[in-house]
């Protein structure tokens, strides 16, 4: 969005700053500026000059001298332009002076070129006559400039007064950067409001009076809206014996500082008004307007229309279009046909002002390959109030500068009428929100100069139906908070317990697993939640297993991008294999991240998402390395129970004899093991790896951070080796799960410090040996405690086929 400053001066007369004061001041309140040009940085010492005398040059065929009055004096002038003449006023620049581009001889200086006086072939020269490029512009933007030539002002010029304030180039452009809640600000008016409450002035919107004869305009058009979703309210006004000119100085030195270039006066009414009030609008030929209906509805997919640049647009059902009794005569909120267009002929006019749905109206845009101003301002979602105004005020410029009779009466078809939202207002939880002590009658004179009224006996804020952005407590706050100054609003702690300031539990319970994968080498990596129904194949899965129930993506990038994952290796296996590749010899990975598992195909509700820390190794290490980290992990979260492992954990993916479901209290929590070889090679990895999953969901029940001191022993310990020839079927686990039970109190640990199977050993059998401790807090033991202990534990294991090494 742009706005020169003058135009907003027209509606805040009192504002007087400058170029930054005006940047600096309406970004602190919100409405960001995102730069300035100043039309006049290139320009100095340029006044308007009055031709009294031409002479030819006595050396140069092409060159002429003149005497140009400046107001002050008179001065002599050599110049090449063909189009000047006795009597002429004309852009003078005087020795000394500077100018944006030109021809002349001059020396060249950081911000234009800078005009001294000199000889041209013999005949001295004090200036030089400019034509609209070397004043910074262009033919575009100011059309009664010749193409080729020096400016010519009106017979009414001042002679001797400014050149750059009579062009209107003493202006600034400001850029804003809105966003699209703020759509009141895609508006001269709206920006201009702004500009009254951030520096303390006077708002003084145009004056628009409802014009008109005393026809009826009904005897002119019916309209009827098919589509009252896509378009809530159309207004429609007729102007006839129209008068086909150039719009007033004024009003094209306003377009033109906004970068629209001036056509004739109903054109750049329309443009005009679009820019003032932020409501498009746009003119049809009456006469061409069969049936003189309009009617608003939705095209037919297949459908074909010419627009008015010429160009044939293809459309679908879902492009909302303005047809009359016919055909198609525009399509809404973007462009009209070239069936209905204003040509210089035209006799009687219809004006449209309408509000449209900015979604469809977006969409629409990117259908049929064309955004248009209007698009632009239109998908933003505008006011349907604004729209009778914006007419109005439109009407009333045709009537005030001549360019037509417009017919008494509007044809407004408004269904749902927009209503003002009530916020209810509390100071005192503005002030708690802000960590400031504003009066509520400070908070009010904000509002007030926002336009936002307030009920006194309901307390509520009033916001009219233009600041789509107020809604809640929150949005009164941020008004509050701009206005006050965000640089005066003290620095203060937030009350209540996010004082404190403590990751959540859960997020403790990842901290630590970050912390205890990278203590034990591992690095972090991210891998995508979306990938490939292919990795079902590639880990071996069964076609019938439930982890091949997955959520398909919509608009996947590819196929490769197209399910939600269910099973959390492939994106670790495929980063061990990119190592592994790039000739890393060991590789360490860890990652948190979830896996989403559907409740029900086709789905009826979100999937269920369930964080998964995922360990993956190759290199140095193996399988009980990967134990170890395990284990660390469930301890370090408070998880003092003895988790078991379960041989039989089934994983397709995963070695047949090397892999263990993790049990917590009987419950399945994870599973750990060798990479299948085939599945190793599958993916690329050369030697064994090694992986880890843990169901975080599944330990939170049993972590905790509560922990207990326990003082150092005061009396000595006993310790009992023993070794054992062990059936190879029986893991080392059922050995310790019997040491616990039959240890009874004095048990305080036992460590497994030897392991065998040879030649020495039956086969069939392994030899394991076990140191075991234990130990009294209240005295020293005895040996018969120790012994009863120790004959129980080895009863049990006997019964288990376990022979004793003597």
């Amino acid at each position: 969005m742009n706005t020169s400053l003058s135009w907003v001066k027209a509606y805040v007369p009192d504002l007087d700053v400058t170029a930054q004061e005006y940047t600096d001041a309406m970004t602190l309140t919100g409405t960001k500026v995102e730069g300035c040009e100043e039309l006049d940085a290139d320009l100095e010492k340029i006044v308007i000059g009055q031709i009294d005398k031409i002479e030819k040059h006595p050396d140069a065929d092409k060159l002429v001298v003149c005497q140009v009055n400046i107001g002050t004096e008179s001065v002599q002038i050599v110049t090449g332009a063909k189009n000047v003449f006795e009597g002429a006023k004309v852009p003078v620049v005087l020795d000394g002076g500077r100018v944006a581009g030109g021809h002349e001889p001059g020396q060249k200086v950081a911000g234009g070129i800078k005009i001294k006086k000199g000889k041209l072939r013999g005949v001295e020269s004090f200036g030089m006559m400019c034509s609209i490029e070397e004043l910074g512009s262009d033919t575009n933007m100011y059309p009664e400039a010749p193409e080729n030539g020096i400016y010519i002002f009106p017979e009414d010029a001042e002679v001797g007064s400014s050149a750059i304030q009579a062009l209107g180039r003493d202006d600034v452009i400001f850029e804003y950067e809105v966003t699209s809640n703020r759509v009141d600000c895609f508006s001269v008016i709206g920006i201009a409001r702004e500009a009254a409450a951030t520096f303390g002035k006077e708002f003084v919107p145009p004056v628009v009076t409802e014009t008109g004869n005393d026809e009826d305009v009904n005897d002119y058009i019916k309209v009827s809206v098919e589509n009252t979703e896509l378009c809530p309210r159309y207004c429609a006004r007729v102007v006839k014996n129209i008068k086909i000119g150039p719009s007033p100085l004024w009003m094209q030195r306003r377009l033109a500082s906004v970068g629209i270039r001036p056509i004739n006066i109903l054109v750049d009414i329309t443009n005009y008004v679009m820019e003032e009030y932020g409501q498009p609008m746009h003119a049809y030929n009456l006469d061409t307007i069969a049936g003189r209906q309009i009617i608003v509805k939705n095209a037919k997919d297949g459908d074909t229309f010419v627009t008015l640049d010429g160009q044939e647009r293809k459309l679908d059902k879902d492009v909302l279009m303005i047809c009359d009794g016919e055909k198609e005569i525009g399509i809404a909120g973007i462009m009209g046909g070239e069936n209905s267009m204003i040509t210089d002929d035209v006799k009687t006019m219809l004006f449209e002002a309408a509000c449209f749905d900015g979604v469809n109206i977006r969409k629409s845009s990117k259908r049929v390959g064309l955004r248009t101003d209007a698009s632009g301002k239109f998908e933003k979602g505008l006011d349907p109030n604004n729209a009778k105004a914006a007419i109005d005020r439109a009407c009333q410029l045709v009537e005030e500068m001549g360019a037509g009779e417009v017919v008494g009466g509007t044809v407004d078809v408004y269904g749902k009428v927009k209503e003002p939202v009530r916020v209810p207002f509390d100071a005192e939880q503005i002030n708690i929100m802000l960590g400031t002590d504003i009066s509520e009658e400070q908070m009010l004179a904000y509002f007030k100069k926002i336009d936002l009224e307030y009920d006194a006996e309901t307390k509520e804020v009033i916001a009219p139906t233009f600041r789509h952005d107020l809604f809640r407590l929150a949005d009164l706050a941020e008004e509050v908070a701009r206005f006050f100054g965000y640089d005066n609003i003290p620095t203060t702690l937030p009350s209540g317990e996010a004082t404190a300031g403590k990751l959540s539990y859960k997020l403790r319970i990842e901290q630590i697993a970050r912390e205890i994968a990278e203590f034990c080498g591992f690095s972090e990596g991210m891998t995508y939640s979306f990938e490939s129904p292919k990795v079902f194949d590639k880990l071996l899965i069964p076609a019938d297993s439930d982890l091949r129930r997955t959520v398909d993506i919509m608009n996947p990038l590819g196929e490769d991008y197209s399910i939600m994952r269910t099973v959390s290796l492939n994106g670790m296996l495929t980063s061990l294999a990119t190592n592994y590749n790039r000739r890393n010899k060991n590789a360490r990975l860890y990652e948190l991240g979830n896996i989403y598992l559907p409740k029900a195909l086709p789905l009826t509700e979100l999937p269920e998402e369930r964080m998964q820390f995922t360990l993956g190794m190759y290199g140095e290490g193996d399988f009980f390395t990967m134990k170890g980290v395990v284990e660390e992990f469930f301890e370090k979260i408070g998880m003092t129970g003895k988790e078991t492992y379960d041989p039989n954990a089934g994983k397709p993916y995963l070695h047949p004899g090397r892999q263990a479901n993790i049990i917590y209290d009987g419950k399945v929590v994870g599973y750990l093991g060798e990479v299948h070889p085939e599945v190793a090679d599958t993916y690329g990895i050369g030697e064994r790896a090694y992986v880890a999953v843990i169901d975080m969901p599944e330990i939170m029940e049993y972590a905790t951070f509560d922990r207990k001191y326990i003082g150092i022993a005061k009396y000595p310990a006993v310790t009992r080796d023993i070794s054992m020839v062990v059936p190879k079927k029986i893991l080392v686990g059922q050995i310790e799960e019997v040491i616990e039970a039959k240890g009874g109190k004095y048990l305080e640990s036992y460590a497994l410090f030897d392991l065998y199977e040879g030649a020495q050993i039956k086969e069939g059998f392994k030899s394991v040996a076990y140191s075991i401790v234990f130990r009294a807090k209240d005295r020293t033991l005895e040996e018969a405690d120790v012994s009863a202990a120790m004959e129980k534990i080895l009863g049990a294991l006997e019964g288990m086929g376990i022979e004793l090494r003597k």
